[in-house]
């Protein structure tokens, strides 16, 4: 690590923590499932954002950013307009240093599309689908429809005008699969295929009167295995949320009345028609690379009972998520891919945040919510580092993750999404101490 980064030191981390983004206005890393570190681990790959005191727009344009941990510098190498609030352009390796991964967007359709961009030759390369998630052979992307992906929550897919956003159909929309040599995308599968194929069935009554979106899509570790959240939202909340996106701009009183109604669709048990008629439902899906096998490994009244963040364990048969499985709080909860052996791995830790599980099988890295019970109630959290076999825990670092505006819903937060390097020695995460955003790199060294 560059001696030029310097040293975070605030409450005392138990291990070293180096600022490496103070050079950048508005950095984060992509997200907890993936790497911003580089094959080698020399490079990280980031999102600069454009700004933090207002909402994205269609057409704004946020830049790529490469630090290099070796020597110190910072470089952009790209400009995006395909990005959005929580996950920026999906900025990810390939099988090398010398490829790198987002998303643009064209302003003449208004469509996404991903890009590859060869660091050494500058050459880049447009591709027929979006990136949500690159293969860890760097072969394959995976993607849902990034357009219609914030109409169930903002933040996650790619900003167009509300107009460009499809209207639904499940014989469209499903998980699209990009072949990164050649640039070549299909639909995998779709949701009609899962709600015909999926074992067990889905009760179709129960979502007759709503529709069905893509949200998080997941390559294993040894990618021959997805998951897929199927997210359903009744159709007054859909219709909500696409009038909301006609007003992003707060001083109008209309987008704003749009906005309470849509945000109370989110929190309501009811619908004012029908008892139990639920805003969101979460299913997690798994599949075969070919779109076969299709299995539920997290049902909508299981995930209902509170829980978030579903992820690949190393050994690509099991999920690690937070779950609240026996009504006494969330847990980290493992089960297989097809829902079977669902246990608790650490009964005495309470769930939290973005949880990954180190390639030894035993140790949990985590951050927290700031509402969350783990965490300060001062704006700082925890980066949690659980040992599933001793059922116990430790705060690797304290830090404030609170920015000056979080915008409607919090789409402007900063999850810190601490995400491993390819050793399982260093994890880069993202907080905002002194309200200022920023990257960090923790090095657990002899903790790991």
């Amino acid at each position: 690590m560059s001696t030029a980064f310097p040293l975070y030191t605030e409450y005392d981390p138990r291990v070293p923590v180096h600022y490496v983004t103070p050079d950048v206005a508005r950095p984060l890393h992509r997200f907890f499932d993936t790497s911003p570190f580089s094959p080698s681990g020399r490079y990280l790959a980031i999102t600069d954002l454009p700004f933090e005191d207002r909402e994205p727009r269609p057409g704004d344009v946020a830049r790529v950013v490469i630090v290099d941990l070796q020597d110190g510098t910072t470089r952009a190498v790209a400009d995006t307009r395909g990005w959005d609030s929580q996950l920026g352009a999906q900025v990810q390796w390939g099988e090398t240093d010398e490829a790198i991964y987002f998303n643009d967007l064209d302003l003449r359709t208004w469509e996404p599309f991903g890009v590859k961009l060869n660091l050494t030759s500058q050459k880049t390369e447009r591709l027929s689908g979006t990136i949500y998630m690159v293969s860890n052979n760097g072969r394959f992307a995976l993607s849902p429809c990034l357009k219609r992906t914030r109409i169930t929550q903002a933040g996650y897919g790619v900003v167009v005008p509300p107009a460009n956003i499809p209207e639904y159909d499940i014989h469209e929309d499903g998980i699209f699969i990009t072949d990164l040599a050649s640039g070549q995308t299909r639909l995998l599968v779709s949701i009609a295929d899962i709600l015909e194929r999926v074992q067990p069935s889905l009760d179709c009554d129960r979502v007759r009167d709503g529709q069905f979106f893509g949200f998080h899509v997941k390559w294993n570790a040894r990618d021959d295995r997805i998951m897929f959240v199927l997210r359903w939202m009744p159709h007054e909340a859909i219709k909500a949320a696409r009038k909301a996106m006609r007003y992003q701009t707060p001083t109008f009183k209309r987008g704003q009345r749009l906005l309470r109604k849509m945000m109370r669709w989110s929190r309501v048990a009811g619908h004012p028609a029908r008892q139990n008629y639920p805003a969101r439902l979460n299913y997690l899906i798994t599949c075969d690379t070919k779109g076969k096998n299709l299995r539920v490994a997290v049902d909508a009244d299981l995930w209902a009972r509170g829980g978030h963040h579903p992820n690949w364990c190393p050994d690509g048969d099991h999920i690690l998520m937070n779950l609240n499985l026996n009504g006494n709080g969330m847990r980290f909860v493992q089960m297989k891919y097809d829902g079977s052996d669902l246990r608790i791995v650490a009964p005495n830790c309470q769930g939290s945040g973005h949880p990954t599980m180190h390639f030894d099988g035993i140790h949990i890295l985590t951050d927290a919510y700031p509402a969350e019970p783990v965490s300060f109630g001062d704006g700082t959290v925890p980066i949690r580092w659980i040992d599933t076999r001793a059922d116990s825990e430790l705060a690797l670092l304290r830090i404030e993750s609170v920015p000056r505006y979080e915008g409607r819903k919090r789409i402007l937060r900063v999850d810190p999404h601490p995400a491993w390097d390819r050793s399982f020695t260093r994890f880069a995460f993202n907080a905002c101490p002194g309200k200022r955003r920023g990257v960090f790199v923790a090095d657990l060294g002899s903790a790991s």
